[in-house]
């Protein structure tokens, strides 16, 4: 495989040793909050947002306060992009039945779907504030039918962002709280003297929120493992530098570690997107997070052929995944490994964060081998159920059980399925054996 890289990003031993230090860091923060609770929670927050409301959580006076300071165009917009989110998560949730079904003569299983009783949304907002994604987990949370929804999102610029709060309340949270990073996640996930702890935590953050969810894991649910973000542009000659250079900067500006790789088969295309990227950090207004980014974390792979193309994105399993080329359906088809597509010149990464419906937080770190995103079905639990409705089923299982939980010398298992045969068949089975084996005839 004649595989170039023309740049490469920070080398993997230094992102290991920042992600060392996030560990310990929040290791130690959410041992606070367990054992001090609330007063851990406000401290933090004074520490690290500079805010120390009366109380983080907002009551409905303040929620609707802050919604009247919007527009009615901010409003509608918010409005439109949840409903696009809501359409497409009741379109998936429909597509998850309920089944019960015959598998033999009186034996009945069956699964049900059932909500998680109670989940934390963490929504971004120190930095940019993140209305996006209070749709992504407060409204399909809600689809889900989640009866306890609560949303944290931090402080932007001292005090709550409106569109934000909008979008949290409009989504259908319950409770909604202002505070951010791991004293949001640490509160909801551990609870406080104030706080009732979810069962599980959803949402997008940065290093250390992604950490804080790490560790928590086991105590309560997570959606996914989600790290800063990343995209990739998989392009031929078929578009521009400046549309693949936009584009990865688009995605570069989320923050100083946001890796952005182009992968092409063509080395004028390489070349031509290197000089945009140069030319447009110049005059983009974030440049001073996305130059940063670009230079730590961003790549150019240059392949020969589009297969080569295919093998290397589907083991880097980007989040974003935009392609751009003469077979973009044929990424479709064959792409294994990736948070979400984005297909063809006209469509991009900021529809799937903004306002086209699709769920925009997305397994990051190669997560997307094993997992897909956060979906309306992260919040459903499918729970199997069985019974027996007749003598003649108990009693026929009942046989099978018996002899195989001999075969792996479970005898007490055994018994419990002796006590069927016994009851229900008129079987004599010795106590501590296996049922005898009766030949069926027809």
């Amino acid at each position: 495989m004649a595989v170039q890289y023309l740049k490469r990003g920070k080398p993997n031993s230094e992102r290991a040793e920042d992600d060392a230090k996030t560990k310990a860091v929040v290791e130690a923060t959410l041992k606070d909050i367990e054992l001090r609770g609330d007063v851990a929670v406000r401290e933090l927050s004074a520490n690290f947002d500079n805010y120390t409301p009366p109380s983080f959580k907002l009551s409905e006076q303040e929620i609707s306060d802050l919604m009247a300071s919007l527009s009615e165009r901010e409003l509608a917009d918010i409005k439109f992009a949840q409903a696009q989110v809501r359409n497409f998560a009741q379109a998936q949730r429909d597509s998850m039945l309920d089944i019960e079904i015959e598998t033999l003569p009186g034996v009945i299983l069956g699964h049900k779907n059932i909500p998680v009783q109670s989940v934390g949304c963490y929504v971004p907002g120190g930095k940019f504030p993140m209305v996006a994604s209070a749709h992504m987990s407060v409204a399909t949370a809600t689809v889900a039918g989640v009866p306890r929804i609560l949303a944290c999102t931090p402080p932007f610029k001292g005090k709550p962002n409106a569109a934000v709060i909008a979008a949290m309340h409009l989504g259908g949270a319950h409770e909604i709280y202002v505070m951010g990073g791991i004293q949001a996640v640490g509160a909801m996930a551990i609870g406080t003297e104030t706080i009732k702890p979810v069962h599980m935590l959803v949402g997008p953050g940065n290093a250390f929120v992604a950490e804080a969810k790490r560790q928590l894991f086991g105590r309560v649910g997570i959606d996914l493992f989600a790290g800063p973000t990343e995209t990739m542009v998989i392009a031929d000659d078929t578009v521009g530098g400046e549309l693949c250079a936009t584009d990865l900067l688009g995605q570069a500006e989320h923050g100083y570690n946001s890796p952005a790789v182009l992968l092409t088969n063509s080395r004028k295309l390489a070349d031509d997107t290197l000089r945009e990227i140069d030319r447009l950090l110049k005059i983009l207004p974030t440049a001073d997070t996305a130059a940063v980014s670009w230079a730590d974390y961003g790549e150019v792979i240059l392949c020969d052929t589009y297969e080569e193309m295919l093998t290397v994105a589907n083991d880097m399993a980007s989040e974003h995944v935009q392609v751009m080329t003469t077979r973009d359906d044929w990424f479709l088809e064959h792409m294994t490994c990736y948070g979400a597509l984005f297909l063809g010149p006209r469509t991009n990464v900021s529809n799937g964060d903004k306002v086209i419906g699709t769920n925009h937080t997305l397994p990051t770190k190669k997560a997307g081998r094993y997992t897909g995103g956060l979906w309306v079905g992260k919040f459903l639990k499918t729970h199997s159920y069985q019974k027996i409705m007749t003598d003649e089923a108990a009693t026929l299982v009942g046989e099978y059980g018996s002899r195989l939980c001999m075969l792996e010398g479970f005898v007490g298992h055994a018994e419990q399925c002796n006590m069927r045969v016994r009851r229900y068949g008129g079987i004599d089975v010795p106590y501590g054996t296996g049922a005898p084996y009766r030949a069926v005839t027809e």
